[in-house]
């Protein structure tokens, strides 16, 4: 069959629609494979997967081609980011899926070469260039805590901070809407420096003076803030994320080049309690072929994880599941 190509309506270009497999194991390791001889960029190495053929789904073109190219037969795979990248032989859309479950021996059917990689350290190259912000997607961890310490005061916070460390949370982010300005300062510097025992990462949400003065790993804006920058915070601000409700501000936070999104909210939650939750099916709907890894936000518990990432979503953020057990 032939491959699918579609047209950009926005510059009349033929897309070359293609599905790509981040093939993890168990201990968070995930399958790079080299382009074989007699193909273009050959040597580089990319996430294995292919075109998508006519009258193929894209759920179906995954497991063909992980079939065809390793021998390997998907069981659990769940979509997760977009990207469109303009190559000079070609603009493909490139369809990432996370694949956590397949059985089969694997086997190079191409002779190409495989390797196992952690996110955090890449030890091949050259990388095709369209995966290069791929590969500092996978290095968010799939759970965003979000303080709320002036509802439940500064040291029960702290504590549940502390137990969230212990249970391997990585991400955090100091909300504090209430909170006076050098009480702020105070508990944003102390949860800093619990995270750094942990080498986890911090952002400071709104607030880019103080998430500078403190050194924090990055910053979250506001739904606000997202619509009225003109750019992306200078690089010293280190992760970018935003608040997003809608399609306008989730094109925004593509736009200013955010690292992620954090998108509610998805059911009932008693930080917004006047506004209507998308629920699980618009959410899907916001998300189709977007380009940014996305949290869900709204009511969510650890138990909410693993449906949240079937929906798509790069994971969930949460406030007051903070602390709870994996």
């Amino acid at each position: 069959m032939n491959s699918v190509t579609h047209v950009d309506d926005n510059h009349s270009i033929p897309v070359v629609e293609v599905v790509a497999a981040v093939i993890f194991q168990p201990d968070g390791r995930f399958l790079l494979a080299q382009r074989p001889e007699g193909k273009v960029y050959s040597g580089y190495w990319e996430f294995p997967g292919g075109k998508v053929e006519s009258g193929e789904s894209l759920m179906h073109a995954l497991a063909r081609e992980l079939w065809e190219e390793l021998g390997i037969h998907v069981d659990h795979a769940f979509p997760w980011i977009t990207r469109v990248f303009a190559y000079s032989h070609a603009t493909v859309r490139l369809h990432f899926f996370r694949v956590v479950e397949w059985e089969g021996s694997l086997t190079p059917r191409e002779k190409q070469a495989v390797s196992w990689q952690w996110p955090h350290r890449i030890e091949v190259s050259p990388m095709l260039p369209a995966n290069g912000t791929v590969l500092q997607s996978l290095l968010l961890p799939p759970v965003y805590a979000i303080t709320h310490a002036a509802e439940m005061g500064v040291q029960s916070a702290l504590e549940r901070i502390e137990q969230a460390l212990l249970h391997g949370v990585r991400l955090f982010q100091v909300r504090e809407k209430r909170m006076a300005k050098d009480d702020l300062k105070k508990f944003a510097s102390d949860v800093l420096t619990m995270a750094r025992r942990s080498q986890a990462k911090v952002l400071i949400n709104g607030d880019l003076e103080l998430a500078r003065e403190l050194g924090a790993d990055g910053v979250h804006l506001t739904a606000s803030q997202l619509m009225t920058l003109p750019s992306r915070p200078e690089p010293a601000y280190g992760l970018c994320g935003a608040s997003c409700h809608n399609i306008e501000e989730l094109d925004a936070a593509v736009r200013l080049g955010l690292d992620f999104a954090v998108l509610g909210p998805v059911q009932p939650t008693l930080t917004h309690p006047g506004m209507p939750p998308l629920g699980w099916r618009r959410f899907v709907a916001l998300l189709r072929d977007y380009s940014l890894p996305v949290y869900a936000l709204g009511g969510m518990c650890l138990a909410d994880l693993a449906i949240a990432q079937e929906f798509g979503a790069h994971g969930i953020a949460m406030m007051r599941g903070i602390g709870e057990p994996h």
